[in-house]
């Protein structure tokens, strides 16, 4: 063999005598490697499957399969696996990752050979959403078992996430009621003329065409009429329900207060939807929302993350441009999680309200929320950009301009804002591929799921080595 290599190379007088290893193509070995044993043994696919066999509890997603009829599917853990470590390792296309089950050798490893199509793993992330987004509060178990995830410092922030949509597919309510009675007017119209048109043109239009059948245009112009009166009725219930919120909580400040609240009554509680409201028809959940990059259709991604480790201990997904209303919620999510609250909670002038810093009070947390934007080459986070007024809030500023550097604010950026850069630029995740919140909720929990999976894996592997 290195005989025949030698000649090889002689044949090309700018190498000659210069010995390669072989390249034979044609010669099979006596027995076919097994794809286990072309992966290393520490490689992450393993550790995936293993977590997935052995520590993961799936009783949910197998309560869904009911009697032996039918054609067998596809194993609930192989699939389970598939999407962890596709996630893991940035492939979220169902049509990728089954192109990966062909092509790519880590996965042969992962699937035994087994190669689910895209509509059968695009079919199994649909159908056991819920239970997929469970696994994330199991793998947050195993992360603290491992002892990552201690929950000393926990830093809060969102991300806009562009949505499965494009803007230029959202119309304003004002524009919908201008546009309305044209389209319904126009369909109208025509309705009469083919009622009216002779039906006899048989020569014409040929014996089994009356002749009055609606053009594509046509068509088009009802399908158009009826998606902006769906927009519309759903833009009017999110505006009413808006002012029922508003309604009950001026109910419960007056309450409090013992007094009716002066000054002019918001226009909000009318119900009535602003003219600028917008509504999506590809993706209505979704809204446009402003990015450092202009205005995208997206959705707004809250992660809490722990300090140590950079590890996910709770995250939502809501379609508000503003994050204050999140605060509470994701400190709850924590203690469902772990069962405990995190000594210290951390997060931008987003958060920063009376009513956030009374519940944090209340859950006796050690606080350390911005006031206002804090400005380039400063040293804290009280800024001077609409600093928020209340006693509470001059508090917190007074406490973190005390601190000045060696305040705890500044763990913030450096804990969670990583995490949105791993998901973003390193794993190549920028834009949902569902629509509709419930959807897209799960799926923001999978990567969560997938973000902390890579997290113990690092951790058990030094460990072993």
């Amino acid at each position: 063999m290195w005989i025949q290599s030698i000649a090889l190379c002689t044949d090309n007088r700018s190498m000659s005598e210069k010995v390669f290893r072989p390249w034979v193509i044609d010669q099979h070995p006596m027995f076919p490697p097994s794809p286990m044993d072309m992966v290393p043994r520490d490689h992450l696919v393993h550790f995936i499957r293993e977590v997935v066999q052995d520590e993961l509890d799936l009783s949910a997603i197998f309560a869904k399969y009911r009697g032996p009829r039918g054609y067998p599917p596809y194993h609930p853990g192989l699939m389970t696996a598939l999407l962890l470590y596709s996630y893991s390792r940035g492939i979220y296309s169902s049509r990728r990752i089954e192109i990966a089950c062909e092509e790519r050798v880590d996965f042969m490893a992962l699937t035994g050979m087994v190669k689910p199509d895209h509509s059968t793993i695009c079919k199994f992330r649909t159908d056991h959403r819920e239970a997929l987004s469970e696994l994330f509060v199991q793998v947050l178990s195993l992360c603290r078992d491992a002892g990552i995830a201690k929950l000393g410092h926990v830093a809060l922030d969102g991300t806009k996430m562009k949505a499965n949509a494009s803007k230029h597919s959202a119309m304003s309510y004002a524009r919908m009621k201008s546009q309305e009675p044209e389209l319904a007017a126009l369909v109208e119209e025509w309705m009469n003329e083919a009622q009216a048109s002779d039906e006899q043109e048989d020569d014409e239009h040929g014996p089994d065409r009356r002749g009055d059948e609606m053009p594509d245009h046509i068509k088009a112009k009802v399908k158009k009429l009826a998606r902006i009166r769906a927009s519309m009725s759903r833009i009017e219930a999110q505006a009413k329900e808006k002012a029922e919120k508003l309604a009950k909580e001026r109910a419960e400040k007056e309450q409090e207060q013992g007094r009716a609240l002066g000054g002019t009554k918001p226009k909000a509680l009318d119900g009535e939807p602003k003219d600028k409201d917008q509504s999506n028809f590809t993706d209505p959940d979704s809204r446009i929302m402003k990015t450092k990059d202009g205005y995208v259709q997206a959705y707004n991604c809250q992660a809490a993350v722990d300090a140590e480790h950079q590890v996910i201990v709770a995250l939502s997904v809501n379609n508000e441009q503003n994050d204050y209303d999140e605060l509470v919620p994701l400190l709850d999510q924590i203690k469902a999680h772990t069962g405990e609250y995190p000594e210290e909670v951390s997060a931008d002038a987003g958060y920063c309200s009376e009513k956030n810093l009374e519940d944090v009070d209340d859950r006796d947390l050690k606080a350390y929320i911005a006031t206002g934007r804090q400005k380039h080459g400063t040293s804290s986070a009280t800024g001077n950009e609409k600093p928020r007024q209340g006693p509470r809030c001059k508090a917190m500023r007074a406490k973190l301009r005390q601190g000045g550097w060696r305040s705890r604010y500044r763990l913030r950026k450096q804990t969670v804002e990583p995490v949105f850069g791993q998901v973003k630029e390193a794993r190549g995740f920028r834009s949902f591929l569902l629509r509709g919140l419930e959807k897209v909720s799960g799926e923001w929990s999978l990567l969560g799921t997938a973000h902390n999976l890579l997290k113990l894996a690092g951790v058990r592997v030094a460990a072993t080595a």
